[in-house]
């Protein structure tokens, strides 16, 4: 990937401030004749585990072991369905690694209280955080305490098909963020929810050619659906309406964020009142069900989703484009996956691994972003990922909207740390399979029910 041959020279003097750092707290740097600091490299709490992945990482650690005498890294890879049980056992037993990642802020948060702070480290390293995109350096910070330097990042955007569009006779949702949406009798609104489920129900069609807005329309017969969330976890999906928390902020009280529960009551209308979005069921058919993400069956016509969808939406036709995520009372939000390398609290040797930290998201970078098909958080790489990722398809697709996007990031993070963590998931994941798959709730009543569950569960925890 072009740009990093430039990055070495600078990221080489953060490890020599990083070692010569260590040299005066841990004698790093003195050790002539000293068998050599081994460090332990935990792989896969994300992505890393296919064989291609395993192969370039490894090519990593040779380069980078090559460079250090004092300093030799192994690389471990755990299957991602065993990682966090094994890392736990692990460091419950007092063996755990020193380096693990790639993994983001829900993986991270499994294990809270046991990352290192990189702070000091970067403070004395003179990390250059303006190098990165607006906003993602935040992505990694809890509370005062720094877990990992920007690196992977995967925004969220709007996927839309031209065609039917085209074929509806409507215009394109907005490409820019803060520009409004012209309807055919010249009307200029704002792109918000209200305009993209206003425009889902003219693109929700029945097997007669009906939208989900015209008398006679079927909803048992839809052929088309207008809109998709993103579905597989509520927390993302209330974060598109806007950044929350359920931690009210005193670490013990279960408050659900309006914004969450706007996208929440959207969500469930959409799918059993309005029809333009399809239910559990509808969602599990081979019809609809396009190699897991609905959007890439064809039939959808807009969907909200994060970058990395771009390893299947070929499935979707060569219309397909980007657009800006629609606002929520006035405010603008983009759910971002950010992928990372964390040191472990526990480690021997912070300063060797941070030094070896401080080489994957420099030098090496090019080379794993590329591997992970991941984007840079890096600003002066995003340029180059973007063209060798439009050399995949075939239809001209606009970019920039992704980079955009990056600095309406959710903030807090919606896979951010909550008390009794799992358990948390768990009550969320009940509700979601219940809300695709059961007509006719209460939804005051559902998230009241909710609240209360997951408040038992933390209550419980102290």
């Amino acid at each position: 990937m072009n740009g990093t041959r430039p990055r070495l020279l600078p990221a080489l003097a953060v490890l020599v401030s990083v070692l010569v750092l260590a040299a005066c707290g841990a004698g790093v740097g003195t050790r002539t004749g000293a068998a050599p600091v081994e460090l332990r490299w935990y792989c896969c709490l994300g992505t890393g585990e296919q064989a291609d992945q395993v192969k370039v990482q490894q090519a990593v650690i040779d380069k980078f072991n090559a460079l250090h005498r004092d300093i030799k890294v192994k690389l471990e890879v755990v299957t991602y369905n065993s990682a966090r049980d094994t890392l736990a056992t692990q460091i419950a037993s007092g063996n755990g690694p020193d380096v693990v990642g790639p993994v983001g802020v829900g993986g991270a948060a499994a294990f809270h209280g046991q990352w290192l702070d990189l702070g000091p480290f970067i403070t004395s390293g003179d990390v250059d955080l303006d190098s990165y995109a607006e906003g993602t350096a935040d992505l990694y910070r809890i509370g005062s305490v720094r877990e990992g330097l920007p690196f992977a990042i995967y925004p969220s955007t709007l996927y839309y098909k031209a065609d039917l569009f085209e074929e509806a006779g409507l215009a394109e949702p907005p490409h820019k963020y803060g520009e409004k949406y012209r309807w055919p009798d010249g009307r200029e609104v704002e792109w918000n929810d209200d305009t993209l489920k206003e425009l889902a129900l003219k693109l929700t069609v029945d097997k007669n050619g009906k939208d989900a807005t015209e008398v006679g329309f079927d909803p048992r017969s839809i052929v088309q659906y207008g809109f998709e969330p993103a579905r597989d976890d509520l927390r993302y999906q209330g974060a598109a309406f806007g950044a929350g928390s359920l931690d009210s902020g005193d670490g013990k009280t279960v408050r659900i964020p309006d914004a969450w529960a706007d996208a929440w009551r959207f969500f469930y209308d959409g799918m059993w009142k309005d029809r333009f979005i399809m239910t559990g069921p509808v969602f599990e058919t081979d019809q609809f069900n396009g190699d897991g993400a609905a959007f890439f069956s064809g039939h959808v016509a807009m969907s909200v989703n994060f970058l990395w969808s771009t390893y299947g939406v070929a499935g979707a036709g060569t219309d397909w484009n980007l657009a800006a995520m629609p606002s929520h009372d006035g405010t603008t939000t983009s759910p971002t996956s950010a992928d990372t390398f964390r040191i472990l609290a526990g480690s021997k040797h912070p300063a060797e691994a941070f030094a070896f930290l401080s080489y994957l998201v420099g030098p090496a970078s090019g080379e794993l972003l590329s591997a992970y098909g991941a984007m840079p958080a890096r600003t002066a790489d995003q340029d180059a990922f973007f063209q060798k990722l439009a050399g995949q398809f075939t239809n001209t697709v606009d970019w920039q909207v992704v980079k955009d996007s990056v600095r309406y990031a959710d903030k807090p993070h919606s896979e951010a740390y909550t008390p009794k963590y799992n358990q948390t998931l768990s009550i969320l994941g009940t509700y979601r399979s219940r809300w695709m798959t059961k007509s006719g709730l209460d939804m005051d009543v559902e998230l009241k029910n909710m609240r209360d569950e997951i408040q038992d569960v933390w209550d419980r925890s102290r």
